[in-house]
């Protein structure tokens, strides 16, 4: 099991100022420890209950092609996209310049959104989930038509019209940026792993629970004759340990996932300044959960 880290917090000490080079910090440390994934959040206001919309909140993209200029192994992402946020031709264009400019080590993050009050805030459409889901199904099609080098469109579905998925350069990763999928919903979620995501993110709730949703995403990989082995599953863990820098406690916790056949654990710091956290406790992790292979 691998390693990922999620950073979710901005509220450093220093204020401002002192993010770029924290930010640079965290993906040198994150590289030097091993860690294989290193992810922001994609929101225009911090979560409620992560401090709230008056916490400071970056932009993703910026983000991740500021930490593209500052590794050079480490996959990059966002946990996730909301699909209302960007028109889906955009977005298709923005992750292929993180991953041309990465050097291939970008990764489509997205799910359906949920945060009302920040499309509120801001004036962006927040359409009903229902739709949500049909706008994150036609995103998920035209991300790939427009990776696909002998189809430049058009594109003509309920939400979304393309005259043109013109996408040049393309992507470096071949075939396509990896498609990462989050969320747990059996029944429309899932189905939507199965049928065009190269990974998927689930919480990581408890074994229990974890192996009852990769039995759901199994069966919808044997309807769609999806091989269910070619989907990397991740996990997101919020447990207090890795906040609280207790190792021991963490390899408890995570000690019955190890045979579920998750590829990369991702860890949840909610700290304003991770590059220290990443050092401490994201370095051991990794090294312990290598040492379980």
């Amino acid at each position: 099991m691998r390693v990922g880290v999620h950073i979710n917090r901005f509220n450093h000490s220093e204020g401002a100022p002192a993010l770029a080079a924290e930010l640079a910090a965290a993906g040198s440390a994150a590289e030097a420890a091993g860690v294989s994934w290193l992810s922001v959040m994609d929101h225009y206001f911090q979560m409620e209950i992560n401090g709230g919309a008056e916490d400071p909140m970056l932009e993703a993209y910026s983000t991740l092609g500021y930490l593209a200029g500052r590794t050079s192994t480490v996959r990059l992402g966002a946990l996730v996209t909301g699909v209302t946020y960007r028109h889906p031709g955009l977005l298709a264009k923005i992750v292929t310049t993180l991953d041309v400019l990465s050097g291939g080590r970008a990764t489509l993050g997205i799910g359906a959104a949920w945060y009302d009050r920040e499309h509120h805030g801001l004036g962006v459409p927040y359409p009903p989930l229902a739709e949500r889901f049909e706008r994150l199904e036609e995103t998920l099609r035209i991300c790939l038509q427009m990776w696909d080098p002998q189809n430049n469109g058009p594109f003509e579905g309920e939400h979304y019209r393309l005259a043109e998925t013109l996408c040049v350069p393309g992507p470096v990763s071949a075939p396509h940026p990896e498609i990462m999928i989050g969320g747990t919903g059996e029944k429309k979620t899932l189905r939507l792993v199965a049928q065009y995501a190269d990974a998927c993110n689930l919480i990581a709730t408890s074994p229990e629970q974890l192996r009852h949703k990769l039995d759901v995403l199994r069966g919808h990989c044997d309807a769609l004759g999806r091989d269910y082995d070619a989907i990397r599953k991740t996990i997101g863990y919020m447990g207090e340990s890795a906040t609280a820098e207790d190792l021991d406690a963490f390899l408890t916790d995570i000690s019955g996932y190890t045979k579920l056949g998750i590829d990369t654990v991702v860890l949840f710091p909610f700290l304003g300044e991770p590059a220290g956290w990443i050092e401490r406790f994201a370095a051991p992790v990794a090294e312990r959960l290598a040492e379980l292979e």
